[in-house]
């Protein structure tokens, strides 16, 4: 009988040590349940406890179990060693004040009175898990983003169409209005307004990354001193703009029109930041992140690159802010001051662009945003693009409009020929192939076409005319988003495009650089 338990007691000494769970033993101290002092635990224990067993038998539990702070522990064990029902309870472990581990335990009263604690450790399946909610809620976020982009795509041939009339009347209207100022001021407000609404199509599409980018090489420093009369009566009286802009700076490739963007929406953010005044200081630098600075910057692009920052004095964000400071529709503004949609726009043009974007912000001390672009190296002169402003230059040229919106068509005829071209229309594929046989003795010197037109596509319409006359240029136009566009095989290089909706000004200043492009 005596070997026979001495060997029933080695097997259970055996199991007891060797099991992965960790097992504390514990009795009770005194009988009002205030102590209970550890008899007994095994090696998985002094893992999880990171002790050794001859240091701690004899000391109470409450005093071993102090690094575990997510439960009152004596309330736990008072209740068991009361009732006799065992418990499970969860439980962090803590080490500076961080979170180490997470553990699963149970708490049971044994026939003579002892309390067992028995752990296992479950850091690695609730990491796991974290990381699975994680994955979940940012498919969920791409899923809302993918669905917000659809609509948007959805709504923006129509919608583009609709602003490009609106827009391009309240210009002419405003040109042609002369001394009669009750008139000017009163389209003019018209004209605001639809320049508000493309302003929110545009960031709709671009944060969720479907708006179409003609990226041109260009020096970015031309770019921002050409704004700076613009941004001066954008951030008003009580800020003051400074820039810094390197003279060595490399050539980058992005969409001009979207960078401006990207440069107004970080300097309304900026001056709504500083609401009693401030500064605001935009500098370009060339960086090499493969040589230190991306130590402080991740993720970060490797090789040369430049660096674009817009800096304020103003009131900061705290780091819950900082983390959602991209996402669509967050905003600190009060209601009706803001959409939410101004730095996710920044967001979605800059990775488009093939970029990065960083915030850095401290409460009361200011807030950087910096973007990082690499640099395109081997360029030839041609192929940069200086910024250029003014008044886009008349012609005597004929163009062929293949537009089927009749508003759209109308306007951009009246635009067109205020700018001294000679003007042709037609509806779709079909009657500018007819109209093309009827002028087949006159040159067509610019096809300007819609991308999607009933019938056939814009893209077919150009090559036939190309066909037979081989020194036309072509300037197509869309008011659908870059799938539709590029489904139609629009977006190359060499394809000069007009996104709708656009002003008088735009459309007579791409319609000159489509006529004095080289063959």
């Amino acid at each position: 009988m005596t070997k026979t338990h001495k060997k029933r007691g080695d097997l259970y000494k055996e199991l007891f040590n060797y099991i992965n769970s960790g097992v504390v033993v514990s009795e009770i101290k005194d009988q009002g349940g205030r102590d209970f002092v550890i008899k007994d635990l095994n090696k998985a224990a002094e893992g999880i406890l990171k002790i050794k067993k001859e240091d701690v038998v004899g000391k109470s539990i409450f005093d071993v179990f102090q690094g575990f702070k997510d439960f009152c522990l004596l309330d736990v064990v008072k209740m068991v060693w009361q009732s006799g029902n065992p418990e499970h309870f969860p439980v962090s472990q803590y080490d500076d004040g961080r979170i180490t581990g997470w553990f699963d335990n149970y708490v049971i009263k044994l026939p003579l009175g002892e309390i067992v604690v028995v752990s296992n450790d479950v850091t690695d399946r609730k990491q796991a898990e974290d990381a699975l909610k994680e994955s979940e809620e940012q498919l969920r976020q791409a899923q809302k983003m993918e669905a917000v982009g659809r609509l948007a795509g959805g709504l923006a041939h129509d919608f583009n169409n609709l602003l490009t009339v609106v827009l391009g009347y309240s210009e002419i209207i405003m040109m042609h209005a002369g001394a009669d100022e009750g008139l000017s001021k009163n389209v003019g407000e018209i004209k605001k307004a639809a320049e508000k609404a493309a302003t929110l199509a545009h960031q709709l599409l671009a944060f969720s990354r479907k708006q179409i980018l003609r990226p041109k090489v260009l020096y970015i420093n031309d770019l921002i001193s050409n704004m700076e009369k613009m941004l001066y009566r954008l951030i008003g009286e009580n800020v003051q703009l400074t820039t810094r802009l390197d003279p060595e700076l490399g050539l980058i490739k992005v969409d001009p029109g979207q960078f401006e963007q990207i440069i107004m929406n970080l300097a309304v953010n900026a001056r709504d930041a500083m609401p009693k005044g401030g500064t605001i200081t935009i500098k370009t630098k060339n960086t090499y992140p493969d040589t230190g600075y991306g130590e402080h910057h991740t993720p970060v692009r490797p090789g040369p690159c430049i660096l674009i920052s817009v800096s304020d004095t103003g009131e900061g964000m705290d780091a819950e802010t900082q983390n959602k400071i991209f996402e669509p529709f967050f905003t600190t503004k009060e209601k009706g001051k803001g959409t939410g949609l101004g730095l996710a726009t920044v967001y979605g043009i800059v990775e488009q662009s093939g970029g990065y974007i960083w915030v850095k912000s401290e409460l009361n001390r200011g807030t950087t945003f910096e973007i990082q672009l690499p640099i395109v190296e081997n360029i030839e002169a041609e192929q940069i693009k200086r910024i250029e402003s003014g008044v886009p230059e008349r012609g005597t040229e004929t163009i062929l409009i293949v537009e089927d919106e009749e508003a759209v068509r109308k306007m951009v005829i009246t635009v067109l020929e205020n700018y001294g071209y000679s003007v042709f229309e037609a509806k779709n594929g079909l009657e500018a192939l007819q109209l093309n046989i009827f002028l087949k003795e006159r040159p067509i010197n610019l096809l300007i076409t819609d991308v999607v037109i009933p019938g056939m596509s814009g893209i077919d319409v150009a090559e036939q005319f190309s066909a037979q006359r081989p020194g036309m240029k072509v300037l197509y136009m869309s008011g659908y988003t870059d799938d539709a566009v590029i489904n139609c095989g629009v977006l190359k290089e060499a394809i000069n495009f007009l996104q709708k909706p656009f002003t008088p000004n735009s459309l007579a200043r791409k319609v000159r650089e489509a006529l004095d492009e080289e063959s």
